[in-house]
């Protein structure tokens, strides 16, 4: 684990650059119940997240592998955490999500990865991700992604990156049904899935 009292430089955004920190007088008195796990190998990069979070008044843990994730659920119970998926060594991010969230569904986990594809995040969002964010994503992102799920609809998620279920699906039905000539017995084979089904989804989006 990262130690909690390990310097920092910058303050970040998370996977692009640094927010700046002119006029910081450190972080923000930490907020009862904000407990945030940062799951990310790049010791800098989890450092510089870690500042700009503790600054918004959360208490932030780190674990570099799935093996350090279990070790911190022995001891907290953070309602959040932010996972980077492309983690070095045989448990990818994918595993971490999985272990989170079977080990409480209420927690509220947000995805980043510099290799976004439909495919993991679709598998993200199954396995109990709230949200899927592509990097670069700055922490207002990630917040504004927390408060979404936890119920405030008002609060907007940057358009930016994948964050959407619902998009990235319509977003793989339509590449599949271009590619397969608008055939929707085809497209719908490919996509695995009825042509009923398909026929359906296809009938909310007012496709004809």
């Amino acid at each position: 684990m990262l130690p909690i009292d390990a310097p920092i430089e910058a303050d970040t955004i998370a996977g692009g650059a640094g927010e700046g920190a002119a006029g910081s007088t450190g972080p923000a008195q930490a907020q009862p119940g904000r407990v945030l796990l940062i799951v990310e190998d790049d010791a800098a990069f989890a450092r510089t997240l870690r500042r700009s979070f503790e600054r918004r008044g959360y208490r932030v843990l780190h674990a570099a592998s799935l093996e350090e994730v279990g070790e911190v659920l022995q001891q907290e119970r953070p309602g959040y955490a932010v996972v980077d998926l492309k983690l070095k060594g045989e448990a990818s991010g994918l595993a971490c999500v999985q272990a989170l969230h079977a080990h409480d569904a209420g927690m509220l986990i947000v995805v980043l990865t510099g290799y976004a594809s439909i495919a993991t995040a679709v598998e993200a969002i199954k396995l109990g991700a709230c949200h899927y964010l592509a990097k670069p994503s700055t922490t207002d992102d990630i917040e504004a992604a927390f408060e979404r799920a936890a119920g405030d609809v008002d609060v907007e998620v940057t358009e930016r990156p994948t964050t959407s279920i619902k998009t990235l699906e319509w977003e793989h039905i339509h590449e599949t049904l271009a590619a397969s000539g608008f055939n929707i017995s085809e497209a719908a084979r490919r996509l695995g899935m009825h042509r009923r089904t398909l026929a359906r989804k296809l009938e909310k989006q007012r496709i004809k």
